[in-house]
């Protein structure tokens, strides 16, 4: 004899009702961070790191590049006024500078007025560097900056100096 229970209908998993699912959209940041300097300013700064490692390499970072790049301008300066001059603080120039001293670009030598301050001069090997990353820090900067003619690169330059400048002093609080 046949079963005569009715045939129960098929049930629907909870996670499927509702319209259904298109192809996956790609999610946007708000307006809240789209129109925020510093969001703006942090996605400048990714893409620049990233086209660093590509263009200039793993070699010298931009901070190092920047300290060897100063100290070669003014040779035997003392370690806290170069992290000054470069926007690092005391403590991190000390590891930089520690650092780039430990792979023989840099050379620190006590001051004989005062043995807590460091002066920094370039190895011949932190010159070859420098010499060497030049060339590919100049090819990134004129890739980032080739959508300006030379008018709008410096206007852009003094502007972003500028803002620089500002938001420093607003972080300090004056």
């Amino acid at each position: 004899m046949a079963d005569k229970t009715p045939e129960k209908a098929p049930t629907t998993d909870p996670a499927t009702v509702g319209p259904s699912p298109g192809p996956p959209t790609t999610p946007t940041a708000p307006d809240v961070l789209t129109t925020a300097p510093g969001y703006q300013v942090r996605r400048l700064y990714q893409a620049y790191l990233a086209m660093w490692l590509r263009v200039v390499g793993q070699t010298l970072t931009g901070p190092q590049f920047a300290v060897l790049t100063t100290v070669r301008a003014n040779p035997g300066s003392d370690q806290s006024s170069l992290a000054s001059a470069v926007a690092l603080d005391t403590s991190t120039m000390a590891d930089l500078a520690r650092r780039l001293e430990n792979r023989g670009l840099l050379e620190r030598r006590t001051a004989s007025s005062d043995g807590r301050r460091k002066l920094l001069h370039l190895t011949p090997e932190g010159e070859r560097a420098l010499r060497e990353a030049g060339g590919r820090v100049r090819e990134l900067n004129e890739r980032l900056l080739a959508r300006y003619d030379s008018g709008n690169r410096e206007r852009l330059l003094r502007e972003l100096t500028a803002l620089a400048d500002d938001w420093e002093r607003l972080s300090v609080g004056t």
